[in-house]
């Protein structure tokens, strides 16, 4: 039995349509796998530390600066005073610091901000899930967004005391 030429038309109609939905559609939503500046910033589902979900969606109206990070990732390690001391002096001004670490277990996760003395909300992505709607790597990286959910600087390695500090000035006068 052969396909006729209209019904090979109208599959080849149908595959046109489809690949075009699909590249318009990320083209609007991102769907590159790779957060960009200036654009909006994936969601996540995530469990803390707390034993609690948080998402993004959480944080609406706030600045947030994402920390992706590992416990074996020396840098990582070095830059978490530097992102405590600035929890604490932006965490009354509509700013958040997430620690959003990649791949550890819950324990292993609490034990070291326990240690660190990090007190500002720790998130465990154990599938990799907001690394790759982020394009995360390598680590550490740090995501900046602005109250309006958009992408305003995305920082890759360790951040020191100076570079945190002026990038959350940025958000909070934008």
């Amino acid at each position: 039995m052969s396909i006729g030429r209209k019904q090979i038309q109208l599959i080849i109609l149908a595959l046109a349509v489809l690949l075009g939905s699909y590249a318009v559609g990320a083209s609007i939503f991102g769907g590159n796998g790779k957060a960009e500046e200036g654009g909006r910033a994936p969601s996540f589902d995530l469990l803390g530390i707390d034993g609690r979900t948080h998402s993004l969606n959480e944080y609406k109206g706030k600045a947030v600066v994402l920390n992706f990070w590992g416990s074996w990732c020396t840098p990582c390690v070095k830059e978490m005073p530097v992102l405590q001391t600035q929890w604490n002096k932006w965490k009354n001004e509509d700013v958040v610091i997430v620690g959003i670490n990649v791949a550890e277990d819950r324990a292993t996760v609490r034990d070291f901000a326990k240690s660190a003395g990090a007190e500002f909300p720790i998130l465990i992505d154990p599938d990799r899930a907001a690394v790759n709607s982020y394009g995360i790597s390598p680590l550490p990286t740090t995501i900046f967004i602005n109250a309006k959910g958009r992408i305003d600087n995305i920082h890759i390695g360790q951040l020191d005391m100076g570079t945190l500090n002026a990038e959350i000035e940025k958000l909070v006068s934008s």
